[in-house]
């Protein structure tokens, strides 16, 4: 960039970053942080773990928000900095042209920050992920998927936790659930819900044919106890055995692990990750209850959409994404046309332009 494009930038960059620190307004957050840094340190603060939980989540959210309107004055102090000093040194606009790119991607990030306005948006996410119909096939292309998902949440520096998971027969995987602990992490991965089909050569035809496989990812928020979903003790088959896999001599001689079946819709969730089979029965029904919430949700939202004449992007078991290997490389989203060439860097974890584009068509929408 010359020095003439960079002012431009910055002129355009400028109003952008005022609005975002408006938003967030740090001061008035700075205050609000002060009342809690009190309630954490009062006596007894951590005498009860659940109810300080809603506490030291509203901080780390507070926080964040400072950190992020900090960051971009920073960034935007910066750049004037950089501005003036490549005025009379030509080697400086490339530290300029840095630091532009830097801001620019701090802002994109903020601005889709403030997109996820939902009243849930800020949990934490629950994703499970289930092969199709397809055998070997799927449940190898459902593995590929937990893998894809659990490095987007590395590359973002997000907590996981692998509450259950099911080895396939040959290889892959039956079913597996995670819980994602990130600030606003449900309203960033929500955007993945629905059906990914995948086309490739298989690895398991000896003919080198070519195949078609789908999994189901589904993304439910973690409910904390200010929400209660009431599942009749009816509507409930519970189903104990021993986990499988690696977990030690407990676990694996034990019927530690336990499956809820929910008879009204047919779900059925299962956790097999902690030694207690109370434990693993109160974190299943938690599971439950969320996958049950979104199902609730969702049937609104289509409602919504149907009041309004609008096709609905979001009906359970949708086709949202198809990911192409053979005869040519695509990744394709089919609700937004968004695409890219990169399989590879997709399938390694780069889902940024996919959910970045879904919640910018998402916000778009006219609201009922």
């Amino acid at each position: 960039m010359d020095f003439e494009t960079l002012m431009r930038a910055k002129a355009e960059l400028e109003p952008r970053v005022k609005q975002l620190c408006g938003h967030l307004d740090a001061e008035r957050k700075a205050l609000e942080l002060e009342q809690i840094e009190e309630k954490a340190s009062a006596p007894g603060f951590w005498d009860d773990p659940e109810a300080a939980k809603p506490v030291l989540k509203a901080r780390g959210l507070l926080t964040d928000d400072i950190a992020t309107s900090k960051k971009l004055s920073l960034g935007l102090e910066d750049l004037e900095t950089a501005l003036e000093l490549s005025r009379d040194d030509a080697d400086m606009l490339v530290e300029a042209e840095a630091v532009e790119q830097s801001l620019r991607e701090g802002v994109e990030a903020a601005e889709l920050r403030m997109m996820l306005s939902g009243d849930l948006d800020q949990n934490n996410a629950i994703v499970a992920i289930a092969p199709g119909a397809g055998g070997t096939e799927s449940c190898d292309w459902a593995a590929m998927l937990l893998r894809m998902y659990l490095r987007y949440c590395e590359s973002k520096g997000w907590a996981t936790e692998m509450i259950d998971y099911q080895d396939g027969d040959e290889a892959g995987v039956k079913g597996a659930t995670f819980i994602v602990s990130a600030p606003y992490a449900y309203g960033y991965l929500r955007a993945e819900a629905g059906v990914h089909r995948l086309v490739r050569i298989s690895p398991f035809d000896a003919a080198k044919r070519r195949h078609t496989s789908f999994a189901a990812v589904y993304v439910s928020p973690e409910l904390d106890d200010s929400i209660n979903v009431d599942i009749p003790e009816k509507d409930l088959k519970i189903d104990v055995f021993r986990a499988s896999g690696a977990g030690g001599q407990h676990v694996n001689r034990t019927e530690s692990a336990v499956r809820f079946t929910h008879l009204p819709t047919g779900l059925v969730v299962s956790c097999q990750d902690e030694r207690s089979q109370i434990k693993n029965r109160a974190r299943a029904l938690k599971v439950l209850q969320s996958r049950l919430y979104e199902i609730e949700r969702r049937k609104f939202e289509e409602k919504v959409a149907a009041a309004s004449g609008e096709k609905s992007d979001v009906a359970w078991g949708s086709q949202i994404r198809s990911y192409v290997l053979q005869p040519y490389q695509l990744v394709k989203d089919h609700r937004t046309n968004h695409e890219t060439s990169q399989t590879q860097k997709v399938l390694d974890g780069d889902l940024d332009g996919f959910i970045r584009t879904q919640l910018l068509a998402k916000s778009a929408k006219p609201q009922a």
